[in-house]
């Protein structure tokens, strides 16, 4: 079925010819991160397109660290991985480890050098560096490149036992330093590092290079198809040059997909690092950043990000992605899933005079309007509320339809009021309004079935809750962060306003007794999560998205329609 699909990627493709020509029996991949940091929005799209792969046609995906540098890799980052993953809401069916395989990766290394296709040189990183040559100019043999067997197989064996220290020696492969790529110009493929292993501890002091483990780690766990990034495409005939002179079990294939670039963001886990150790950021979790456990708090949704991930493709060149339409897909989602709740983030005090003495109000609220399932609350009003202080205006401008003195406006599932005196402090401030009620509109509706045009939110004083509110934005102020100036650092274009904190907000009780994660559409400010610091004493929430959508408008102007969902 999945071969007739003309909608088909060029993955699906590949993988269903593979299986309709009888090439293999059942689709193998994995997804294989290097646990030397947090995964980010990049590293879900190659996540949702592995084990989507392996769901769709009926095989399985391996989740494997590539754990080969023990210099960057901690056990921290290897349960975060798999937490994303699971959180993103897939299963891996094993559970793999570079390390797993050190032994026979070592064997193979052996195995190379005695084929007279390794040897061990002791120039030092920039000799080899320059050595190498360039796109226009060959490369230069090693003086130890013809090195007999013995030799080569005496100093890898004292290599190992720990004898020479780091940046003495170096196996290297023994391919062609004239060839047109770079990566096959005699790659090194083990160096000695004199680090404990997150998971070997001190029995090793040399390590492989992740070219080298890279394609035998898919020969041992039967990987059929090896999805990678566009950057690694270059390195596939060394991949497939590995394979083809050691004696493996499988033979695997890499393929190349082109990665994620989104707006507004970077993706290199050095830079994210950064900003996490110059503490520009909250830690890797910082709502701010592209990280999955970033995206988690801030009030994404598994499914959003998924969709995303569906909406982008599989394309076989890179491009830059609008961080418009992940929000696009979130908008979507928590518009009909998403509890409305009422939040004053700038409160101004309101009185109603003719409010009856010690009447409390109870009145019934739908939790949202496009989910009948999801019930309602109830809201209490008494004589003084709190509305936003941006929906008072005593001198309107046209166009203005909020409150303003001899207005009338509605206030949301409640009554009509009407401002009739406005109350200033001793700088001319406002600070109180004092109003009337139309006490026979209760719900919001005129008995006599006049027009009401403005519609305001509102918070009892007698139970609303203070709260903190994180207003997030973009934390770069580059829509494209590949465009930076020459003379220029990414750090040059951080955004001083990515973060807004608002103390003193006030929130409607239902709100404010949330659990972390737990999501709100503050009515007329946007969608919000509770954060993994709120408590009920202290609530705090973060601004996931605005309910404006401007992507969804000009796809909408462009195209007649909405993108499919």
């Amino acid at each position: 079925m999945a071969a007739e699909n003309k909608n088909q990627n060029f993955i699906e493709e590949i993988i269903a010819k593979d299986l309709e020509e009888g090439k293999i029996k059942e689709i193998t991949t994995r997804f294989p991160p290097e646990p030397n940091g947090y995964l980010h929005i990049g590293h879900a799209k190659s996540i949702c397109l592995n084990f989507g792969m392996a769901e769709q046609f009926g095989g399985k995906c391996n989740l494997r660290f590539d754990d080969t540098n023990p210099t960057k890799e901690e056990t921290e980052y290897v349960e975060a991985i798999e937490e994303d993953v699971r959180w993103l809401g897939f299963e891996w069916a094993k559970l793999c480890y570079a390390s797993d395989y050190f032994d026979q990766f070592h064997e193979w290394a052996v195995d190379l050098i005695k084929g007279g296709k390794a040897y061990v040189d002791d120039q030092n990183a920039e000799e080899i560096r320059v050595s190498r040559g360039t796109l226009t100019k060959p490369g230069v043999d090693s003086p130890y490149r013809d090195r007999s067997v013995e030799e080569n197989l005496d100093l890898f064996a004292r290599m190992t036992a720990g004898e020479f220290e780091e940046g003495s020696r170096v196996l290297r492969a023994k391919i062609d330093m004239a060839s047109s790529n770079l990566n096959m110009r005699d790659p090194v493929i083990y160096r000695i590092l004199k680090r404990a292993h997150h998971r070997t501890g001190d029995k090793w002091c040399v390590y492989p290079m992740y070219d080298f483990a890279h394609g035998f780690e898919d020969a041992i766990e039967g990987v059929t198809h090896s999805i990678c990034t566009l950057e690694f495409q270059d390195h596939r005939p060394l991949y497939d040059w590995f394979i083809e002179n050691v004696d493996v079990p499988h033979v695997p294939h890499q393929y190349e997909f082109a990665r994620l670039n989104l707006t507004y963001t970077v993706m290199s886990k050095r830079r994210l690092h950064e900003l996490v150790t110059l503490g520009v950021v909250d830690g890797w979790d910082d709502p701010r950043m592209p990280t999955i456990c970033g995206f988690r708090r801030r009030g994404y949704t598994a499914s959003a990000i998924r969709r995303f991930c569906r909406e982008i493709g599989v394309a076989k060149a890179d491009s830059m992605v609008e961080v418009e339409l992940l929000q696009y897909c979130l908008r979507e989602e928590l518009n009909k899933s998403a509890r409305r709740a009422m939040a004053v983030l700038r409160p101004l005090k309101v009185v109603i005079t003719n409010w009856p003495e010690n009447f409390v109000d109870e009145l019934p609220a739908e939790n949202n309007p496009e989910d009948e399932g999801a019930g309602s609350r109830t809201l209490k009003i008494g004589r003084e509320i709190y509305i936003e202080r941006d929906d008072f205006m005593e001198e309107p401008v046209k166009g203005f339809f909020r409150m303003s003195p001899g207005k009338e406006v509605r206030l949301k599932h409640a009554y009509i009021i009407k401002c009739d005196e406005v109350v200033k402090d001793a700088d001319g401030n406002v600070a109180e309004i004092r109003c009337t009620a139309d006490m026979k509109s209760r719900g919001g509706d005129a008995p006599d079935g006049r027009k009401i045009k403005g519609t305001l939110h509102w918070v009892w004083s007698g139970d609303a809750v203070k709260s903190r509110v994180n207003l997030y934005g973009h934390l770069f102020t580059l829509r494209n962060m590949n465009d930076m100036e020459e003379d220029k650092d990414y750090k040059d274009y951080l955004d001083p306003k990515s973060l807004v904190v608002v103390e003193g907000a006030l929130v409607e009780p239902s709100a404010a007794a949330a659990a972390p994660l737990d999501k709100f559409q503050f009515l007329r400010h946007g969608y919000f999560c509770a954060d993994k610091y709120t408590t009920p004493e202290k609530p705090v929430f973060n601004l996931t998205v605005s309910l404006k959508d401007s992507w969804g408008k000009e796809q909408k102007n462009k195209n007649g329609a909405a993108p499919k969902k």
